[in-house]
C-alpha cells in the first residue's frame, strides 16, 4: 500500500508540472507585456522632454 500512495504522488506531481509551466509562461508574458507598456510611456515623455529642451534651445 505504501508503494501505491507513492507511486500516485509521483504521478500527481508528473501531471502537474506541465500545468505549472503552462501558468508561469503566461505569467511571465504578461509581465514582459505590462514592462512594455511601461517603457512606451516612459519613451514618449523622454520624446516630450526632449521636444521641450530642443525649444528652450531654439529660442
Amino acid at each position: 500500500m505504501n508503494i501505491d500512495v507513492i507511486t500516485s504522488s509521483i504521478g500527481a506531481v508528473f501531471v502537474l508540472i506541465p500545468i505549472l509551466l503552462i501558468a508561469f509562461v503566461f505569467r511571465w508574458i504578461r509581465l514582459i507585456y505590462l514592462n512594455s507598456e511601461e517603457q512606451l510611456k516612459q519613451n514618449e515623455k523622454m520624446i516630450r522632454l526632449l521636444e521641450e529642451i530642443k525649444e528652450k534651445n531654439e529660442k
